[in-house]
């Protein structure tokens, strides 16, 4: 019986191994370092990443170009908080992290790229977050979950790792200072490459044909650093700041019935 069953198993085999072939499309990349003898072979991108502050102002992003109608909110919006004296605290002050883009390069904080069969992690001190960018050969969601980080596929060309992300959350800006919330249509697509042994470049390029008229391209120069490696950052969504007496956020100047995190509850 048992001899009679294998010709069957192999038949099976060869079919389930020939399919992905047959649902692979011209523009398929054969996913690069699936096993851990394959990750040895990636370009050495261990250790700490400090943003290279003496190229902060060199490579400058194109001026953000939006569309009419984006630029119409903009202004309206731009001009609602200089009548208040500013924009309010955002979502950052309490402790919701900026998501991408922002998230690789805010405040300065350093990241940490990490490398497993199928997948590259980047680990960043601020706001403890992760990045999961698949390398698996997986394609991206058609109807992806908004995460702050977003959802992230990638390939190997060569040494650079391109990467594509969707699935950016609401709260995320597509650039600092633009006040206009993105549409379901932003998409992310970076480039990530080492010109020289200590040297990391990250450049991305941001479309939403909603929001901007034409994609905006920037660049972060990182430097490795390992003697200031990554720092615990620790941070609660819901965080009150600094408080008064009455229990009421300081920061956002309100009193304590104004509160929209309520009152401190009291035994």
């Amino acid at each position: 019986m048992l001899a009679r069953r294998i010709p069957t198993c192999l038949a099976l085999a060869c079919a389930v191994a020939a399919t992905p072939a047959l649902a692979q499309d011209e523009g398929y990349v054969a996913p690069r370092a699936t096993a851990y003898e394959e990750v040895l072979a990636l370009p050495d991108w261990t250790g700490t990443w400090h943003q290279d502050w003496s190229r902060l102002f060199g490579v400058a992003m194109r001026p953000i170009v939006l569309t009419p109608a984006a630029q119409a909110e903009q202004d309206r919006i731009a001009a609602d908080y200089a009548a208040h004296g500013g924009p309010p605290l955002d979502h950052e002050a309490h402790c919701l992290p900026p998501g991408m883009p922002s998230i690789m390069s805010v405040g300065g904080m350093p990241m940490e790229v990490l490398y497993s069969p199928g997948r590259v992690t980047i680990l960043v001190e601020a706001y403890g977050q992760t990045r999961r960018i698949f390398t698996d050969g997986r394609p991206l969601p058609d109807d992806p979950e908004p995460f702050f980080n977003g959802n992230s596929v990638g390939h190997w060309e060569g040494d650079v790792l391109v990467v594509e992300t969707v699935g950016l959350h609401q709260f995320n800006s597509i650039a600092r200072g633009i006040y206009v919330q993105h549409s379901d249509q932003a998409r992310i697509d970076e480039r990530i490459w080492q010109p020289a042994a200590d040297e990391l470049i990250v450049e991305m390029t941001v479309t939403d044909p909603e929001v901007l008229a034409e994609p905006y391209t920037s660049r972060i120069y990182f430097r490795r650093q390992n003697e200031f490696p990554i720092r615990e950052y620790v941070c609660a969504e819901n965080n009150r700041l600094t408080t008064g007496e009455d229990g009421a956020n300081v920061d956002l100047g309100l009193d304590a019935e104004d509160d929209p995190f309520g009152p401190p509850v009291s035994d």
